[in-house]
């Protein structure tokens, strides 16, 4: 086991440090998810005038800004790495795939990249095109891509660094279920993540290397599994649950770094909203001495790159071709209005909520929960435009499933209705079930009638549900959500699920078919 010093005790040894203690300073980002342009509050698009008033946050120009920033700051040993997924995620990855994430994080000279899930998602031929554009290792030892013409030979199990004279071994894992979530393929073959990388670490000390970062796309839960399990691993940096752990946040879910079994794990939120900065020292047998640092929030404090935004600026003018693509047609106006989508079933509810379970329906899932409040607007008869899709849906949400009980699906559809006579967005929009609700009785007793199939909900049995990642995460009050069983947060975008089941749909013919009674 490997231990490491917290940042306080960190500070008595400044003045006793011997001279053969090794200092390295990490950036590290995760999870950046094609977050070219600066996002809300809610990770979603913001306007210009929003960032002009300084209300947004990251945004490729001041990524750029907060690592020339830190690399000014650190010490004369740096390392610049990536947990995966800077792929999928706006619309620059529809016009650009790859492409785009490869021109920045070449700019930016990463170290190494671990292979994210959504690497996949244009199969292996989306991540072929990529590595064709950088120089930077990326890689992952428990996917086995030597069936695969594209990639074989071309992502690593490790890579070992020479920084200041050291040997910093870099070893990567993904997440094993990507083949669910993603589209590998049948040619990538994956092992348990556990196993490689105890093979690669012992491989790797083997050789001497004695400082070894195991840089991961599993998420918190699986790095802590890790940490438990492996040996011979000096941090753990980590990113697919898009998890932020910091000093300085109330909103972090652990301490930065947090500790399991003597491993500090690391991870810095997602969609280019943080920048990871952490500073570790090495004795000379390549033990954690000392260890601090925290997430730096990118926000209106942190200038955008002028050279980056100008870039972005051109990179958008073919957008507005796409946002103008006909992806339908509907025969009639499908309805979004807000005071009806936030209080009774509607046309634009039983669309989105229709997309949702009809893509992952195959998965075991039951049930589709869409809140009213992310529902922006109609869609006018006759031609669709993808504009229009992402008007209604502009948030950049993505698909959440997960499983939840009969009983806690009751807990979720009470919040639903517990605020509708404010109109509160989290009026619940809903496929694969009926129910019905009396906004007489007080809130928290108005839900009855509730049929899943056709058949009346089971309180004690587990239930497949697919929602966006907003609800399940406690948006609207769904926070009984949160803790919902096999939870994955990270399909596609819900805009894109609907355009293409109004397309497979088209002519597209809205409708209601008294899912939910009003009593």
């Amino acid at each position: 086991m490997k231990r490491f010093l917290t940042a306080t005790a960190a500070l008595a040894l400044t003045g006793t440090m011997a001279a053969a203690d090794y200092k390295l300073t990490i950036l590290h980002t995760n999870d950046f998810h094609d977050r070219f342009d600066p996002i809300s509050k809610y990770d979603g698009p913001c306007s210009a005038e929003d960032n002009g008033e300084g209300k947004c946050f990251g945004g490729i120009g001041r990524m750029i800004t907060a690592i020339a920033d830190a690399r000014a700051a650190g010490g004369e040993n740096q390392l610049l790495l990536d947990a995966g997924d800077w792929f999928q995620g706006s619309l620059y990855y529809t016009q650009y795939g790859g492409a785009l994430a490869a021109e920045f994080m070449s700019q930016l000279k990463y170290d190494a990249m671990a292979v994210g899930n959504h690497e996949f998602d244009d199969g292996p031929e989306g991540l072929a095109a990529f590595l064709d554009d950088v120089t930077f290792p990326v890689l992952s030892a428990n996917i086995d891509v030597s069936g695969n013409n594209l990639l074989a030979g071309r992502v690593g199990k490790s890579v070992v660094l020479d920084v200041g004279g050291q040997s910093i071994g870099i070893v990567s894992v993904l997440a094993e279920d990507t083949v669910e979530t993603s589209s590998p393929g049948p040619s990538v073959v994956f092992s348990p993540a556990a196993d490689a990388a105890q093979a690669e670490i012992d491989r790797l000390s083997g050789e001497g290397v004695n400082k070894i970062i195991l840089l991961t796309h599993v998420g918190l839960t699986a790095d802590k599994a890790l940490a438990e399990t492996l040996s011979g691993v000096d941090l753990i940096i980590g990113g697919h649950s898009h998890t932020l752990l910091s000093n300085s946040s109330d909103r972090a879910a652990g301490s930065y770094p947090t500790e399991v079994n003597g491993v500090p794990i690391v991870q810095a939120y997602a969609y280019g909203k943080y920048l990871g900065v952490l500073d570790i020292t090495f004795d000379d047998a390549g033990e954690v001495t000392a260890i601090s640092g925290d997430p730096v929030l990118l926000d209106a404090s942190v200038a955008e790159d002028p050279a980056a935004v100008a870039r972005m600026a051109e990179l958008a003018k073919p957008l507005e071709a796409l946002r103008n693509k006909v992806v339908a047609q509907t025969n009639e106006a499908i309805g979004g209005d807000r005071a009806v989508c936030r209080a009774m079933e509607c046309t634009m509810g039983n669309l989105i909520a229709d997309a949702m379970l009809a893509r992952v329906k195959d998965q075991g899932i039951d049930v589709a929960i869409q809140n009213g409040g992310g529902i922006r607007a109609s869609i006018e008869a006759g031609e669709v435009t993808m504009g229009e899709v992402l008007t209604v849906l502009p948030f950049q949400n993505t698909l959440s499933t997960f499983q939840v009980s009969g009983a806690t699906l009751v807990e979720a559809l009470e919040n639903g209705v517990s605020q509708i006579e404010e109109g509160a967005g989290r009026f619940p929009q809903v496929a694969g079930m009926t129910y019905a609700f009396d906004a007489s009785q007080p809130a928290g007793s108005r839900i009855s009638d509730v049929m899943v199939g056709g058949a009346p909900i089971d309180l004690g049995k587990v239930y497949g549900v697919v929602s966006n990642n907003y609800v399940r995460n406690g948006g609207d009050g769904y926070k009984m959500f949160r803790d919902a069983d096999n939870a994955y947060d990270f399909g596609p975008d819900l805009a894109d699920v609907t355009a293409e089941y109004l397309a497979a749909n088209a002519p597209y013919k809205p409708y209601t078919d008294g899912r939910i009674t009003v009593k």
